[in-house]
């Protein structure tokens, strides 16, 4: 037996585009929302000569399902699961180096938390003994609690 050869396949090649039919199309319930806007414009229609169905299309409620069965509300509806991930394809084919991961990693580890506080604590932009508040900050040299300006 041989042992497992690595493949030369590329991450290019087994990394697909997203296409916007697998969002706005695919599901089933995609498919129900786009066959239901014409049965629902036939009917509004059909209210002009139909006074049965003329008292239907005058309702608030039906105020509501214009703005539900138009198609570009379900196009921006459906469409932002594809926005979200065209944005978060990778640009290029190619895997990040070790130095890019590096990188990343750094970037990763000196972030701000600024979620981290404590209730009760105040916004570190607004306290006066965190560093992150910048001028306010009493450390700083040219901040206006220094004891410069005093």
């Amino acid at each position: 037996m041989q042992a497992s050869q690595p493949s030369n396949v590329s991450t290019a090649d087994t990394v697909r585009e997203p296409v916007a039919r697998d969002w706005l199309w695919k599901p089933w319930y995609a498919k129900l929302w786009w066959a239901a806007i014409p049965v629902y414009w036939v009917g509004a229609a059909a209210s002009l000569k139909l006074p049965a169905l003329a008292e239907f299309y005058t309702s608030a409620l039906a105020g509501y399902l214009n703005m539900l069965f138009f198609p570009l509300t379900t196009l921006l509806v459906l469409g932002l699961g594809f926005i979200r991930a065209w944005l978060n394809r990778p640009l290029s084919g190619d895997p990040l180096s070790d130095e890019e991961i590096d990188e990343l990693e750094q970037m990763r580890m000196f972030e701000d938390d600024w979620s981290g506080r404590r209730s009760g604590q105040p916004d570190p932009a607004f306290d006066i003994y965190d560093p992150r508040s910048g001028v306010l900050y009493v450390g700083n040299p040219n901040g206006i609690n220094s004891g410069k300006y005093l």
